[in-house]
């Protein structure tokens, strides 16, 4: 104990609950290997699948963020996401206006989230608005996936970070960062 009181390579003295943090952390440092891609895709899909709501945060036009609750699509092949929403929304001229967008999932019962960081753009091609369609929509809008109210916007995520206990995917004990990678070659 009185080591530990001690400086440390000249530093300040360290207390007995620093000392036995910082050596938690170097054994936590040296036991864990970074984060697998495919690992951390695949837990974020499935977060984001059981949190179903995520919250779509864009730069609004007078420059501040905005933030709002979406019923995304899960990631598909390519790890884009796909949101339908009306045309006329805030979140449709904010992409509109500029790409740069994150989409947080955060799923309580399991104290997991997954944060998608990433541009985004709007699409009206009638194809993908059939293809990206939920039955349960209909009530919103006036000709289901098929009227001129219906949009989607496409997000494509360039990173993506996941906090998930039940992947076993944690945050750095030292610095909070959570588990991430990079989707996007020269990230």
């Amino acid at each position: 104990m009185r080591q530990m009181r001690r400086c440390v390579h000249g530093r300040a003295p360290v207390t007995l609950a620093t000392g036995l943090a910082l050596v938690a952390a170097a054994a936590w440092a040296q036991t864990t290997a970074p984060p697998d891609r495919e690992a951390v895709v695949r837990a974020a899909s499935e977060v984001m699948t059981k949190a179903r709501y995520c919250s779509l945060v864009t730069l609004g036009l007078d420059g501040e963020l905005q933030a709002r609750v979406v019923d995304p699509f899960a990631p598909d092949e390519s790890l884009t996401i796909w949101i339908g929403t009306r045309v006329v929304t805030r979140k449709v001229a904010e992409v509109s206006k500029d790409p740069r967008a994150t989409l947080v999932c955060y799923e309580p019962a399991d104290q997991a989230y997954v944060t998608w960081i990433g541009r985004a753009d709007v699409v009206r091609e009638a194809a993908e608005k059939a293809r990206h369609w939920k039955p349960e929509w209909a009530a919103y809008y006036k000709d289901a996936n098929r009227g001129d109210d219906y949009v989607l916007i496409r997000f494509r995520p360039r990173r993506v970070e996941v906090v998930s206990p039940a992947h076993k995917l944690m945050n750095d004990p030292t610095t909070w960062q959570p588990a991430s990678v990079s989707l996007s070659p020269g990230d």
